[in-house]
C-alpha cells in the first residue's frame, strides 16, 4: 500500500526524525505486509513479514543496493565492504583478500586483544562501586570501537582512559554518521541550504581519511611482524586476479570496520542488558551459567563454546532488536513480490527485520516476548530457513559476523565480575520497542 505523499517533500512529515525506525515499524503494523513511501523523489518499498521477505533472500532474483543513509557513507567509505554497489571490482578484491582472515581460527587468535579491552571495561565499572548508575550504552560503544581498532589495525583509541572525552577520530566518525542519516531525508536539490553542515561533513571525512593514512604510513615504517587485518590488506594478494588492494581501498575498509562494526555490536550488548534486567529469571540463568562454567577463573576462548544460554540470549536479543534494522535489495528485473506487488529493477526494498523477526506466523503468539529458550540449539535448528537474519544476506552478508559474535560473547565477563539492575533510567520499554 502506498502511503499518500506530498509534492517535493514526499513522506517526510510521516517520519519522526528523533526515531525514524519507530515510524517505519509503526507504518508496517498499520499498512503491511508491504507498503511504500517516497523520500527525496525516490520510492522505497518496505517488507514486514517472513512469507514475503524470504523471496528477497533469493540471490538469483534480488541483490543488495546501497541507498539512503548508507549511500551517503560512500563519501567516507567509498567502495568498502559495506558501502560498495553490486559487482564492484574493488569490493571483490578486498572481499577475497579479507575473507580468510575472518575465519574461525583467525578470530580465535584475536581473543587476547578482545579480552584486553573487555577487562578495561570491567575495571572501570568496578571502580564505580556497587551503587553507581552506569551509562552502559556509552561504555559498550567505547568497548566495541577500541576492540575493533586493536584487533584490525593494532591501534589504541584508549577510550577508557579519556574520561568523558573521545578520541578525535571517534568524534569525527560520530558526526559523519549523524550527518549521513540527516542527508538521507533531504531532497538533493535542497542540499545547498545546509552548506555549513556539509562542509563539516567533508572536513570530518578528510580527518578520518588522513588518520588512516598515517596509521598505514607508520605501519610501513616499522619492520615488525603484526599479524592483523591491516597487515593482511597491505601484503595480501587476490587469489583470483593476483591484484593487491590499493591504498584507497585499504583506507575505505579501515573506516568500514569501525563504522559498520561498532554501532551494531554495542547496540546488541546494550539491548542484552536491557532485556535481561527486564527478565530477572533469564538474568539469573546467565549468572548461573557463567558461574558454573567459568567460576572465578580467568576466561579462556574455549569457555565461549560452553555457554549455550549466553548464546541463546544473544540470538534472542538480535531477533527482537536487530541492531542493523534491515537491509536493502532490489530486483535484477521486474518481479512480482508475494504474487501481488510489482517491483521494478532499481527500486529499493527494505527487509524490515524488526517486524519480520517478530512475525507470529514463525515465532508464535509470544513473538513479542523475550524468551532465550527458543534460541537454544535444539529449538534454533527447527526454525524455518532464513527466519533469523540479523547479519544480512548472501555474499553481501556481514563478513565480520564471527568477529562480532566472539566480541559479544565476552559479555559473560561482566556477569563474572559484577551484578546490575536497571536503575531509574528514563528509557522505558516504549523507547526500545
Amino acid at each position: 500500500m502506498a502511503i499518500p505523499a506530498l509534492p517535493i517533500i514526499g513522506n517526510l512529515l510521516n517520519v519522526d526524525f528523533n526515531y525514524p525506525l519507530g515510524s517505519l515499524i509503526q507504518k508496517g503494523k498499520v499498512y503491511g505486509p508491504v507498503y511504500t513511501m517516497t523520500f527525496a523523489g525516490q520510492k522505497f518499498i518496505y517488507v514486514c513479514n517472513y512469507e514475503i521477505a524470504k523471496e528477497l533472500y533469493d540471490g538469483a532474483r534480488f541483490h543488495k543496493i546501497v541507498t539512503s543513509g548508507v549511500a551517503n557513507l560512500r563519501y567516507a567509505a567509498g567502495n568498502g565492504l559495506f558501502t560498495a554497489q553490486i559487482d564492484n571490482h574493488e569490493w571483490e578484491i578486498a572481499h577475497r583478500v579479507l575473507l580468510p582472515h575472518f575465519g574461525a581460527s583467525k578470530i580465535r587468535n584475536m581473543f587476547p586483544s578482545m579480552i584486553d579491552i573487555a577487562e578495561q571495561l570491567c575495571l572501570k565499572w568496578a571502580r564505580f562501586g556497587p551503587t553507581a548508575l552506569i551509562d552502559v550504552s556509552s561504555d559498550f560503544t567505547r568497548l566495541t570501537l577500541d576492540t575493533i581498532a586493536l584487533c584490525t589495525m593494532s591501534f589504541r583509541f584508549n577510550s577508557f582512559y579519556l574520561g568523558d572525552r573521545v578520541h578525535p577520530f571517534v568524534e569525527a566518525m560520530t558526526a559523519v554518521l549523524a550527518e549521513a542519516e540527516t542527508q538521507s531525508g533531504i531532497p538533493p536539490h535542497l542540499g545547498f541550504l545546509r552548506w555549513s553542515s556539509q562542509a563539516k561533513f567533508f572536513k570530518n571525512i578528510n580527518f578520518m581519511t588522513q588518520t588512516c593514512r598515517e596509521i598505514i604510513g607508520n605501519r610501513r615504517d616499522v619492520a615488525a611482524d603484526t599479524p592483523d587485518l591491516l597487515d593482511a590488506m597491505l601484503t595480501g594478494q587476490d587469489a583470483k586476479t593476483g591484484e593487491e588492494m590499493t591504498e584507497e581501498s585499504i583506507i575505505n575498509n579501515m573506516i568500514t570496520f569501525l563504522i559498520a562494526g561498532h554501532e551494531t555490536t554495542s547496540g546488541l550488548l546494550s539491548f542484552v542488558f536491557y532485556f535481561l534486567l527486564e527478565n530477572p529469571d533469564a538474568l539469573q540463568k546467565a549468572y548461573d551459567e557463567v558461574g558454573s562454567i567459568i567460576g572465578g577463573e580467568r576466561i579462556l576462548v574455549n569457555h565461549l563454546q560452553q555457554l549455550p544460554f549466553i548464546d541463546a540470549v544473544l540470538k534472542e536479543t538480535l531477533r527482537l532488536m536487530p541492531t542493523a534494522p534491515g537491509f536493502f535489495v532490489t530486483p535484477f528485473k521486474t518481479e512480482i513480490l508475494g504474487g501481488n506487488y510489482a517491483i521494478h529493477a532499481g527500486e529499493p526494498i527494505l527487509a524490515l527485520l524488526h517486524l519480520i523477526q517478530r512475525d507470529p506466523a514463525v515465532w508464535g503468539y509470544d513473538a513479542e516476548e523475550f524468551k532465550p529458550e527458543r534460541m537454544l540449539k535444539h529449538n534454533f535448528e527447527k526454525l524455518p530457513k532464513n527466519s533469523w537474519k540479523p547479519f544480512g544476506n548472501g555474499k553481501r552478508a556481514c563478513i565480520g559476523r564471527a568477529f562480532a559474535w566472539q566480541e559479544a560473547q565476552l559479555v559473560c565477563l561482566v556477569f563474572q565480575s559484577s551484578e546490575a539492575d536497571l536503575g531509574n533510567s528514563a528509557d522505558s520499554a516504549e523507547n526500545f520497542e
